[in-house]
């Protein structure tokens, strides 16, 4: 699985016009799930995102984490993160896996997180969104579940 992180002050994303994930300070993870992912990988960057020390303590370092600042998360499912460009201009996507296998793992992450207490809003699985964000700092980081 991969995550792309930003560290936000407001992020929400639209389908059709309508606002049906919002949030304020925390994170704004895009999800891709690979044909080879599995849950020990859900597992891993749930640990990950919500541990992530990124959050600017007293001091201005950063030090602490989602659930420190009490931050949440809007999720957006997004399968282009496993584009392949080595041939020609136009991405394959043969890598990212096939919604019935990418639905329940990205069901799961989402579930994992709010069992640690965080607050997750979503987007909708394979819908046309628009997402909107304010990136803080800015902070974006890349997480793989197959590079530990």
């Amino acid at each position: 699985m991969r995550l792309v992180v930003q560290r936000v002050l407001e992020a929400q994303v639209k389908i059709d016009n309508e606002i049906v994930g919002s949030i304020d300070k925390g994170l704004m993870i895009l999800v891709g799930v690979g044909e080879n992912d599995s849950e020990e990988d859900v597992d891993y960057l749930v640990q990950k995102a919500s541990n992530m020390r990124i959050f600017e303590d007293e001091s201005g370092k950063m030090n602490l984490s989602l659930q420190q600042v009490e931050g949440s998360i809007l999720s957006v499912s997004q399968f282009t993160l496993y584009a392949d460009t080595k041939k020609g201009n136009r991405p394959s996507f043969t890598r990212s896996a096939k919604p019935d296998k990418a639905i329940p793992l990205y069901e799961q992450f989402n579930q994992s997180l709010r069992n640690q207490g965080v607050r997750v809003e979503t987007g909708r699985f394979g819908a046309d969104m628009k997402v909107s964000l304010v990136n803080d700092g800015p902070v974006t980081i890349t997480i793989d579940s197959q590079n530990r």
